[in-house]
């Protein structure tokens, strides 16, 4: 559910410090962006900038009283929407923008004597007008900022409008790769692209498919940005820690240009092989379409049994660890908007808890706690 900051918490985003509380600010303690400590999670530019849904960073604070965020020119104007979650719990809506952003802290949430540190996640929440650039952060006085101790478990995402959390109130924080993610206490990381094809044409205003922007710092929303507009190799070494599973549901939009069967067989395959390169021993998941449903019960389907191939052909090549995931039956017309048949808050839940089920039968097993907890 989308809930405002500014009547869940009691201080409102953007609150400029003045009078008694600028001389408090003064003893506060700065964060520089390029500080070890910071972890920074998703694909982030040099400025330092966001691109893609969910990119972000996670704090580990001793004596966490108050934060600000403090950002620069290249932040989406006037705002973006980013979910901030304070020790693991649910993903709360702030809008910021240029300058100083103070993100409220709840008393409850607040470090008393007998409680170690605060856990502040922050991750831009839109496929598009995502772009935080973090220049420092601001922390009380007396805050210390320690070591973020990552989860063992972590997921790439790669998909498109069905895993961006397109029409979606919290964006890509209701999709249900990020679902998944939490409900396994897994590190998590989304790279999705609305309208975008995993065949490297022109598609619905991207000018790249996933196969290129994939292995791309920047998301297809590059091409009309006013900072640049060109692509940056990226570097996934950078990606901490590397993902133990990498999961993929894309096609449609491929079928919406009409790509033929062989053609994205091959391109898929194609793909896969280039994973291998970064991803070598990791399960990869292939999900087939659910498909479009309509009033009548009724789906649009697209690429009918090409999965399977795809599949098939890794492991003729001796890879047996890419699995087929049949997603038949997981989404239902009381699952999306009637208006574009893209899944409802519900319908992405109702995905999650069916991949969550298929994830467990297959042996993986949600982490016993959160790690910093």
């Amino acid at each position: 559910m989308f809930i405002s900051l500014s009547l869940y918490w009691p201080i409102t985003v953007g609150y400029l410090l003045s009078g008694a509380a600028s001389a408090m600010a003064q003893k506060s303690v700065t964060i520089q962006n390029d500080d070890p400590l910071v972890y920074f999670h998703g694909r982030w530019d040099s400025s330092p900038g966001t691109w893609w849904g969910g990119s972000g960073f996670k704090l580990n604070v001793k004596n966490l009283e108050s934060l600000t965020l403090n950002l620069g020119p290249h932040t989406t104007a006037p705002l973006t929407s980013v979910g901030v979650s304070l020790d693991y719990d649910e993903f709360i809506t702030a809008n910021i923008s240029q300058g100083s952003n103070v993100i409220p802290i709840p008393v409850s949430f607040k470090t008393d004597s007998e409680k170690k540190t605060t856990v502040v996640r922050v991750n831009v929440e839109g496929w598009q007008n995502n772009r935080m650039n973090l220049e420092s952060i601001t922390l009380n006085q007396g805050a210390l900022l320690v070591p973020y101790i990552p989860s063992e478990l972590a997921f790439q995402f790669i998909g498109d409008s069905l895993s961006a959390g397109q029409f979606l109130p919290q964006g890509v924080d209701q999709a249900w790769p990020f679902l998944i993610g939490e409900a396994f206490k897994a590190e998590h990381i989304v790279i999705a692209q609305p309208g975008a094809a995993l065949s490297d044409i022109v598609s619905f205003g991207n000018e790249h498919g996933v196969s290129y922007q994939f292995f791309r710092t920047e998301d297809t929303g590059y091409f009309d940005t006013t900072d640049h507009n060109f692509t940056t190799p990226w570097n996934f070494a950078r990606d901490r820690p590397a993902a133990t599973h990498v999961v993929i549901h894309i096609g449609a939009n491929d079928a919406a240009q009409n790509v033929t069967d062989v053609e994205f067989v091959q391109v898929y395959t194609d793909f896969v092989t280039r994973l291998r390169t970064i991803y070598r021993h990791q399960p990869i998941f292939v999900f087939t379409p659910w498909g479009w449903p309509n009033p009548d019960g009724t789906f649009g389907q697209y690429f009918e049994g090409q999965y399977q191939k795809i599949v098939d052909l890794r492991h003729a090549n001796g890879d047996e660890n890419v699995f087929l995931v049949n997603t038949t039956g997981w989404v239902s017309y009381a699952d999306v908007f009637p208006e574009n048949q893209h899944p409802t808050v519900l319908g992405h839940e109702r995905i999650a808890s069916k991949f969550q089920t298929w994830l467990e039968n297959w042996g993986l097993k949600p982490e016993s706690r959160w790690t910093n907890l």
